[in-house]
């Protein structure tokens, strides 16, 4: 369904991605979906491709450039070598940015690493209009989640030993200090429940949390 586009980021330097099209054309409302920490393979297009057939423009930054691993040990190394500041400010601000440019309304969506980048979208990419996140959390020094000025909608599992809950509960707290308008939802799963291909994947979470996550983008994107 989906190709692979090129686009500029705000600072010159050119990014890649997949992008997924609904029937309805590039008027449409737009999703940036951030990668889990695997790369740019088919399990994030296949989310891409799903936000398109209910009717959304889905655009997915191959931060990682073209890497792409099934090892978890590699997957962890380009993680710790990824730049999550550069990655927010420049590679996802951008998306938004291009998606915006025909597209009313732009949220961001991340999963796992690209959930904890969704939360930094949330503070540092002013042109997102609202954001959801799936189990990431970003080190508190990373940003002041109290700033968030856009709709927050976060899905997080209760058994996750990557964002324990105790991260997840210190979130929230940030959140309603701040007076965010935010809405969490606990799991009884584990980690990257909502991935198929993992081993923790959890089909019944999966599905309520993908339907409370269109409902999240259909009431603030349309």
């Amino acid at each position: 369904m989906g190709e692979k586009i090129t686009f500029k980021r705000l600072d010159g330097k050119e990014c890649s991605g997949y992008y997924a099209e609904p029937d309805a054309g590039s008027g449409t409302p737009g999703v940036i979906v951030i990668q889990e920490w695997w790369g740019l393979n088919d399990q994030i297009k296949g989310v891409a491709d799903r936000l398109a057939e209910s009717g959304y423009r889905a655009l997915v930054p191959d931060l990682y450039r073209g890497n792409v691993t099934l090892d978890a040990a590699e997957a962890e190394h380009m993680m710790s070598d990824l730049d999550f500041a550069d990655a927010a400010t420049q590679d996802i601000r951008s998306a938004v940015r291009y998606l915006k440019a025909s597209s009313p309304k732009v949220a961001v969506l991340g999963y796992c690493m690209g959930g904890a980048l969704a939360v930094l979208a949330a503070v540092y990419v002013g042109e997102a209009d609202a954001v959801v996140c799936w189990y990431g959390v970003p080190p508190e020094e990373a940003a002041d989640t109290r700033k968030i000025g856009v709709p927050f909608q976060g899905h997080f599992a209760l058994e996750d030993s990557s964002f324990p809950p105790v991260q997840v509960d210190a979130l929230e707290d940030k959140l309603r200090e701040g007076g965010v308008e935010y809405e969490f939802y606990r799991y009884r799963a584990r980690h990257a429940f909502g991935n198929e291909n993992n081993e923790d994947y959890a089909p019944e979470a999966t599905k309520l949390a993908w339907r409370r996550t269109l409902g999240f983008l259909a009431e603030r994107i349309g």
